[in-house]
């Protein structure tokens, strides 16, 4: 349509050029620059008017049952801050339903070198997330249900929002003895542990989201949520372990998409609402615009891991195929994930002192990640010559070093 438009509005130039000679070339290119920007104005018109916040004003002006299409964490956690960030949450409710492909999920003011088995999930190459909500870190994978409860401030009751899951379940399965606590928590039988909860609240809007384990792999829940870093002090939020069971494994008929339906049923009904499940991609930038910049920002390590409160390590590791029992001991503050300070003691007979000295000055200021500290001690043995028996032993220092990240 744009390219029609200025194509008429050239001919219609050419010909008043051509017949009346009045106009001149300057004339003409003014009018094609009006006629673009016109017509750009409008696009954006359109565009905007099309993108989700506007598609609820229109047609559910109360409230809908949303359900993403995504499994990617990072896309869906963003789909929640854009939600909360442009749609009109003061006059409507909204319930998200999502699932990821396995995850491992932290709250904003925790430390994942505390919460999670990093050099597991490397190798099974399972993301780390850091969510914006406070509370605990959480394993997700695709028979994990999350379920994000959107509202105004003054309406944000995380107790109503248990209740409504609490309830789709009893309506399920009469049999279950399923119960909210306190804390927050749902339980089975009084003991086990299936949700987990943690809100964001903002000056008039707030969201509280919940798990609702199902049918997750519970051998890599219960590894990946197990640190392997010795040492560690911090004043990070800590995830409180409890007991956790399937409710699969208690009632075998039980899957994802019955829990679903059965909550989205619930929470129509409880709200009064009349709508369908509306299904949603988080990858649709003209729907959600900014929602790409929001996906890229929860995945750098910026924000993943150099939001991690200040702590320190005061860790040791015994020295191997010694005569005489030996130890490495380390010590480092690390804050934002950068290394503030690094203090390796090593028996002068092991390592030359002017190398353990050379470490302790390069670290400082370095990402604390096993791939810079790596290229470090490359680095330092390109710059050192030495012999096979040193560079196993700069070998075996790198190794336990990257091994605490």
């Amino acid at each position: 349509m744009c390219l029609a438009l200025v194509s008429v509005r050239l001919f219609n130039c050419r010909f008043l050029i051509r017949v009346k000679g009045a106009l001149n070339i300057a004339n003409c290119r003014a009018m094609i620059i009006r006629t673009c920007s016109n017509l750009y104005v409008k696009t954006q018109l359109i565009r905007q008017r099309s993108t989700f916040s506007a598609l609820l004003d229109e047609s559910w002006q109360s409230g809908a049952v949303l359900k993403s299409l995504s499994t990617n964490i990072y896309e869906n956690l963003a789909l929640e801050d854009w939600i909360q960030e442009h749609v009109d949450l003061e006059s409507r409710s909204l319930l998200l339903l999502w699932r990821n492909m396995p995850a491992a999920v932290i709250g904003r003011h925790q430390n994942p070198w505390q919460e999670c088995h990093l050099g597991l999930m490397r190798e099974k190459g399972i993301p780390l997330a850091r969510r914006r909500s406070g509370g605990g870190a959480v394993y997700h994978d695709l028979g994990n249900i999350n379920m994000t409860f959107f509202t105004s401030k003054k309406q944000y009751d995380r107790q109503r929002n248990l209740r409504i899951v609490t309830s789709a379940l009893a309506e399920l399965r009469p049999a279950l003895d399923v119960r909210a606590t306190e804390r927050f928590d749902i339980l089975l039988n009084e003991q086990f542990k299936i949700s987990g909860s943690a809100a964001r609240l903002g000056r008039t809007v707030a969201y509280h989201h919940c798990t609702l384990l199902c049918a997750a792999d519970r051998s890599l829940l219960s590894g990946v949520l197990k640190s392997t870093c010795q040492g560690i002090k911090s004043n990070a939020t800590p995830s409180v372990p409890s007991p956790v069971k399937n409710l699969a494994d208690e009632d075998p008929t039980l899957d994802c998409e019955i829990i679903m339906d059965a909550v989205a049923n619930r929470y129509i009904r409880d709200f009064g609402l009349n709508g369908p499940l509306i299904l949603i991609n988080p990858t649709e930038e003209l729907r959600h615009p900014g929602i790409h910049r929001l996906t890229q920002e929860l995945q750098t390590w910026d924000w993943v891991f150099g939001k991690t409160p200040k702590f320190t390590i005061d860790t040791c590791f015994d020295i191997p195929h010694e005569a005489v029992r030996s130890k490495v001991i380390l010590n480092m503050e690390v804050k934002y994930g950068i290394i503030e300070k690094c203090r390796f003691e090593v028996p002068s007979a092991w390592l030359p002192l002017h190398m353990c000295e050379e470490f302790n000055t390069l670290l400082v200021g370095s990402r604390f990640c096993p791939s810079d500290t790596a290229a470090l001690f490359v680095a330092v043995s390109r710059a050192n010559p030495q012999t096979c028996d040193l560079q196993a032993k700069l070998n075996f220092l790198c190794t336990k070093l990257t091994a605490v990240m």
